[in-house]
């Protein structure tokens, strides 16, 4: 009898799959009890935002091409360029905007809560 072929990438069962397009690279169980490792290709189309959402354990991030706007609640707006790494801290509300000019594409390792929604929406700050 031939092995199971492992599987591919595919999408993370997650709320921002539905708004962009998100590959799963890798899911693999971490050292830390109760976490997990989660890496995920996230690409953001021109002037398509991310939605307000959160975390269950950190994301550490790269930008690999275009320009992302990184709002992130009580805290000044980043502008990440290709090159750019970021870190969210837990449960922190963000929102992302690709500004372009072409598509936005970040790769993103999440250290998370076994069990959790890799994202869920939230609320977005109230407007000034």
């Amino acid at each position: 009898m031939a092995p199971t072929p492992a599987p591919g990438p595919r999408p993370p069962a997650d709320a921002l799959a539905s708004k962009l397009k998100r590959t799963e690279l890798q899911h693999k169980p971490s050292s830390i009890p109760g976490r997990e490792i989660v890496q995920v290709l996230t690409e953001i189309p021109c002037g398509v935002q991310s939605g307000w959402h959160i975390h269950p354990g950190e994301e550490v991030g790269y930008i690999l091409a275009g320009t992302v706007q990184m709002m992130i609640q009580d805290q000044p707006t980043l502008t990440l360029q290709a090159g750019d790494p970021f870190l969210m801290p837990p449960r922190t509300p963000h929102n992302a905007l690709d500004v372009g000019p072409g598509t936005g594409q970040m790769l993103s390792t999440y250290i998370v809560e076994v069990g959790q929604p890799l994202a869920e929406f939230v609320d977005g700050p109230a407007a000034p």
